[in-house]
């Protein structure tokens, strides 16, 4: 559809509304500018970004940034399956693309447009020669496994970002390095947006939605599901970790060394707590960390075990602003993030977790 069959109508505030039905697909880049230079409202413009094969998740996104902007805002959904973030023997070719399907979703959930480009539309001369340098954050954990990947994936997140011009631009969390790297580049480079993080959206067995699953067999669906109960592990310990943490440090008497505390949990007759000294100990501490890998690593180890088995790629505990590994006494926020594979998918998921909240 094009920009000219497009039809004001009345909102319940009077004047112009920006969004109507139905919305609109831009295939080329003077379409897009079109659009944004004749429906985008200062302060409610919004996008969402996406390589396309859409699903709740993205769906999600769309509708927390038809909330933010209310129904008179501009919310533009990219769908470019981008070539600078595949390496030597990525799934590029094999990547879903569903069109047709990704258009009804994103109307369906709130878009004003959808901005659906061919590669050489966004790169009319090839390849960029200039490109975003990821930097050190970029070189660390999907960055090492996928080389270059980061430094594709923040060229084509500037790109878009100048071409839809946008108040607020909005990222799932499960892609948590990806957002830990836009949010960065935003702020070092001052682009004029507001970056949202989404929490990651989980189908009901607990496998975090993404548009590789559909490439699982049962058996693979099943062996991928240790994944989101690795980082369930490493969370149930912390939750633990701070309870013990907390139960030490308040007992009477138990103000000295950490083996103290452990000591007046046993002589209170807690047999759990006196079974898990050791951990008790530790929690005191506030070393939490070591236990939360071990936990979710338990996990991975006996996944890898399975038929067909999983193949950890990274098991990891990061400080969120520079995805780093905290260190066992770390107290603050941190993000638990795994990559492995089944099969010939990979898959990542990853939860945010607080060390220290328990004084």
């Amino acid at each position: 559809m094009t920009l000219s069959a497009r039809k004001d109508t009345e909102g319940a505030e009077g004047g112009r509304s920006v969004r109507h039905e139905p919305a609109e697909l831009l295939p080329a880049v003077e379409d897009l500018r079109d659009a944004v230079a004749h429906w985008g409202v200062p302060g409610r413009t919004a996008v969402v970004m996406t390589m396309g094969a859409l699903h709740e998740g993205h769906a999600t996104l769309i509708r927390a940034a038809r909330e933010r902007v209310g129904a008179k805002g501009f919310v533009v959904v990219t769908v470019f399956v981008n070539p600078l973030q595949f390496g030597a023997g990525e799934d590029l070719d094999r990547y879903p693309r569903t069109l047709d399907a990704d258009l009804a979703l994103a109307f369906e959930a709130g878009a004003s447009a959808v901005f659906a480009p061919s590669v050489d539309e966004v790169y009319p001369g090839g390849e960029p020669q200039v490109r975003i340098t990821a930097g050190p954050m970029g070189e660390r954990l999907e960055g090492a496994s996928r080389p270059g990947h980061f430094d594709g994936m923040l060229t084509v997140v500037a790109k878009l970002l100048h071409l839809t011009m946008p108040d607020l631009a909005f990222f799932g969390q499960k892609d948590a390095q990806q957002l830990a790297l836009i949010r960065r580049m935003v702020r070092d480079l001052n682009f004029p947006v507001e970056i949202v993080g989404v929490e990651t959206v989980r189908e009901t067995d607990g496998l975090a939605l993404s548009s590789r699953n559909r490439y699982l067999s049962a058996g693979e669906r099943r062996t991928a599901l240790s994944l989101s109960r690795a980082l369930f592990a490493g969370r149930e310990r912390l939750a633990a970790q701070e309870a013990l943490r907390a139960r030490a440090v308040s007992l009477p008497g138990a103000q000295g060394r950490a083996e103290n505390r452990a000591e007046a949990l046993s002589r209170l007759g807690e047999a759990r707590a006196a079974a898990d000294a050791h951990a008790v100990a530790q929690a005191a501490e506030g070393g939490a960390a070591g236990a939360v890998r071990a936990a979710a690593r338990a996990v991975l180890d006996e996944a890898a075990k399975a038929d067909p088995p999983l193949t950890l790629d990274y098991l990891a505990l990061v400080d969120p602003a520079d995805f780093t590994e905290v260190a066992d006494g770390h107290e603050g926020e941190a993000v638990l993030a795994v990559a492995a594979r089944v099969g010939s998918t990979r898959l990542i998921d990853n939860i945010p977790l607080t060390f220290g909240a328990a004084k």
